[in-house]
């Protein structure tokens, strides 16, 4: 009985996870577009991949609450081999905007949305980590520490739209947003990489068998 309450608090996190990452990814596109900031329309559209992502853990977590979940299954393999491609895309798209924004001395009308957005997202990310982590640990379930672990990358994605927003809205030079949205296309490539290790192994963790995410502290 415990098990099943910790298990159904487990799919209700995941359930938050992928609303937040909705409602995220639509502000943060629709400001990103009307001020011109590159970084957060990267941010934003990071937020969608992780809806794709969400939903594969979602699947799992309920998966995990009739039998025991060893390995994934079809359908979470091919969450993450979508959120792969979805992610390298994304990466690209950010390098060939940020080129252009070079080229074309764009720079952002204000970086205000990108700091509240970061700000917001960082407290709501901790919230999730933490309470997915302690779920995990009474469940000795690898793979729900492994999702708290991926909810941190997100929390460190926030902290560099929260730096980028912030030095861009004190010194107002636009190659700081460039910078930005280059630390994130970063990020969404590493996260599109790990997700086709996860999608090549049968090992429920956040990433591949190599383990390169270590367990949240």
């Amino acid at each position: 009985m415990a098990e099943n309450k910790l298990l159904r608090t487990a799919l209700i996190l995941s359930i938050i996870t992928i609303v937040y990452n909705i409602a995220e990814g639509i502000v943060s596109v629709y400001f990103g577009i009307n001020d011109d900031t590159l970084s957060l329309l990267g941010f934003g559209s990071d937020s969608f991949v992780e809806v794709i992502s969400g939903i594969g853990i979602a699947h799992m977590v309920l998966r995990m609450r009739y039998s025991k979940a060893e390995q994934r299954d079809k359908f979470e393999k091919t969450a993450l081999r979508v959120t792969g491609v979805s992610f390298y895309i994304l990466t690209a798209g950010i390098i060939i905007g940020s080129a252009i924004n070079i080229i074309q001395n764009n720079k952002p009308v204000t970086t205000i949305p990108g700091i509240i957005i970061a700000s917001l997202s960082i407290l709501t990310m901790y919230f999730l980590m933490r309470a997915k982590l302690k779920i995990g640990k009474k469940l000795n379930s690898d793979a729900i520490i492994a999702d708290a672990n991926c909810t941190k990358s997100c929390l460190y994605l926030s902290v560099v739209l929260l730096v980028s927003s912030g030095l861009y809205m004190i010194f107002q030079i636009g190659y700081i947003d460039i910078l930005g949205s280059l630390a994130i296309a970063w990020f969404a490539f590493k996260e599109g990489r790990e997700a086709f290790e996860k999608a090549n192994s049968n090992h429920l963790g956040c990433c591949g068998d190599d383990n390169f995410c270590q367990k949240p502290d």
